[in-house]
């Protein structure tokens, strides 16, 4: 996809931060999601896009190389020639026009392919959509999940072919091998050759003399699979998976396509995460923001504790560093951020407010700094 730009991708300028790329992938990934283009051929093939232009602008080095060079894997990622390694390489990119000059040429002008000998060629399968829910630890951490699925996969005794053996082949009569057949039609413009599909054997140019008893014929069959899934720690909702080759299998032994994993994180009771961080607010009582205390919290996946000092105000924040989840493909994690809520009892008796009055007769007004500032300005 060096040819593509995967800022227009993702509809962001160049400039872009990374919540700004963030946040156009998440959108993105949420209006292509395959739940709401089911069967939607266009949509599976934009999300696969936009994955795989926030897995190049979403890493440093990758989006450094892309910036630079114009491929994530910098100088070395060009090949020989700017055109194909060889020249123009033909008029097969230019479509119908290839048939054109075809035609014209007897197909002798650069090399160029017919439509048929096109429709022959090895085709990649199609992609595998799968939903997959994770708990907040789970995405956290990362993990082993296992996805079971049916899928169609190349036929093992035929090899993709659906000959027996994979070997019991006549060539066709009908196309002499070539996979497809001229047409001559007259026109008030003189006669026009054209190429098409040997409709005889598809476009392969080889008979079957006996089918594989496996497949049929059919060259491919459906399997049901357990397949393992490292879950990567630190992964988001949202955020796609993409397993190359784990697909529907490919047509005339072309590759099988991609598993693409969309990720949903389940939410916690009380922690919220912000990218690899995480927040909490922790209620506590008058008497323990004037005295000071040690506090228990909930972490991730632990038990954790936070000390509060003496005369804690109430929104103070206190952080514990490293207690936040594993940070996407590095060996560091976020920080944990404690948000103390002081607490007021809803109702004190009589000795109670006597006690507190007392308290409050002994200390001095001007330790009230916020009080005396406001009384001051107004």
């Amino acid at each position: 996809m060096a040819n593509k730009n995967y800022y227009d991708i993702l509809g962001v300028n160049k400039n872009a931060s990374d919540d700004e790329i963030k946040k156009a992938y998440r959108q993105l990934a949420k209006k292509y999601h395959p739940d709401l283009n089911p069967g939607n051929a266009e949509a599976a093939e934009k999300l696969k896009e936009v994955n795989e232009a926030y897995g190049v602008l979403s890493d440093k080095t990758k989006k450094s190389n892309y910036d630079t060079y114009g491929n994530e894997n910098g100088p070395q990622g060009f090949g020989g020639s700017g055109f194909g390694g060889g020249g123009f390489g033909g008029f097969s990119d230019f479509g119908d026009f290839g048939d054109i000059f075809s035609n014209i040429f007897g197909g002798s002008f650069g090399g160029g392919r017919s439509r048929a000998n096109r429709a022959n060629t090895q085709s990649q399968g199609a992609d595998i959509q799968v939903k997959m829910k994770l708990s907040f630890v789970e995405a956290a951490f990362g993990c082993k999940k296992n996805i079971n699925l049916n899928r169609s996969e190349t036929c093992p005794h035929c090899k993709g072919t659906g000959a027996k053996n994979g070997t019991d082949f006549s060539t066709c009569q009908t196309c002499n091998g070539t996979g497809s057949v001229r047409q001559t039609q007259r026109t008030p413009f003189g006669q026009i050759v054209s190429e098409g599909v040997c409709q005889d054997c598809h476009g392969t140019g080889k008979k079957i003399k006996e089918k594989c008893s496996n497949c049929n014929g059919a060259g491919v069959t459906r399997a049901n699979r357990n397949i393992e899934i490292n879950i990567p720690g630190g992964i988001e909702s949202d955020q796609v998976l993409t397993l190359r080759g784990q697909g529907e299998a490919g047509r005339n032994g072309g590759p099988a396509g991609d598993m693409q994993i969309l990720i949903q994180v389940e939410p916690h009771k009380v922690l919220k995460r912000e990218k690899y961080d995480i927040y909490v607010d922790v209620p506590i009582s008058f008497t323990e923001a004037l005295l000071g205390a040690k506090i228990k919290v909930p972490g991730i996946n632990e038990t954790l504790e936070i000390n509060v000092p003496e005369l804690t105000q109430t929104g103070t924040i206190i952080t514990l560093k490293g207690k936040g989840t594993k940070i996407l493909n590095k060996n560091s994690y976020g920080d944990y951020f404690a948000k103390v809520i002081v607490e007021m009892p809803k109702s004190l008796g009589r000795k109670e407010k006597e006690l507190v009055q007392k308290l409050s007769d002994s200390i001095s007004k001007s330790e009230y700094v916020k009080k005396k500032n406001f009384n001051d300005k107004i």
